[in-house]
């Protein structure tokens, strides 16, 4: 029981760091089970091997890089989003243990691919922000803050899973802080109008 708990909390501390980074988390899962630091479910061993960790390791280094080339990262941006989702779910089936496949799939769609569109979405806007407000001088600073953000919460889900769903509340509770100063404050406009 206690292994199917710290495979979930390892499941969505990786597909929130997915939102930062789409393979960089496949990545470091890759290497975790190459290494046989984390044992994947039977019919995901695949992305242990020799070969996916080449393979998303180059595609780790070219997502880096492309995030710090100007206009490529906001069209990045518009595919990272479906693509986020999608590795997300994956990384969850991937790494939770000992629950029917219809459980496995439920928690992967919804806790691991919503985690994962919901972190993506707001990096997203984060960098939109910074385009606009910066004229793009910004967004190297926005891509190194994301890169690394999601080297920690992938390093942290795989030695410490407990810890990854703490960080994952505190980045939605940032999230949740950010949309509510970004929104347009409705309320005040009414009231402004009867004072007058």
């Amino acid at each position: 029981m206690t292994e199917t708990i710290l495979s979930i909390f390892l499941g969505i501390g990786l597909s929130a760091s997915v939102g930062f980074r789409v393979f960089l988390p496949l990545f470091a899962l890759s290497l975790a089970a190459y290494f046989n630091i984390w044992e994947l479910n039977e019919s995901w061993l695949w992305i242990g091997s020799t070969t996916a960790v080449i393979t998303l390791g180059i595609a780790t280094v070219v997502e880096i890089v492309a995030y710090y080339i100007p206009v490529i990262d906001n069209a990045l941006d518009a595919i990272a989003i479906p693509l986020a989702t999608i590795a997300g779910t994956a990384v969850m089936v991937s790494t939770v243990a000992d629950l029917s496949p219809v459980i496995t799939w439920a928690l992967a769609i919804i806790a691991g691919g919503g985690t994962a569109a919901a972190v993506k979405s707001s990096a997203s806007a984060t960098r939109l922000g910074s385009t606009v407000s910066t004229a793009g001088f910004g967004n190297p600073i926005v891509s190194t803050i994301e890169t690394g953000t999601s080297i920690v919460m992938s390093i942290i889900s795989i030695f410490i899973p407990i810890l990854a769903i703490i960080v994952v509340l505190f980045i939605f509770y940032i999230i949740y802080k950010l949309y509510k100063k970004l929104r347009p404050n409705k309320s005040k406009s009414p009231n402004t109008n009867l004072n007058t």
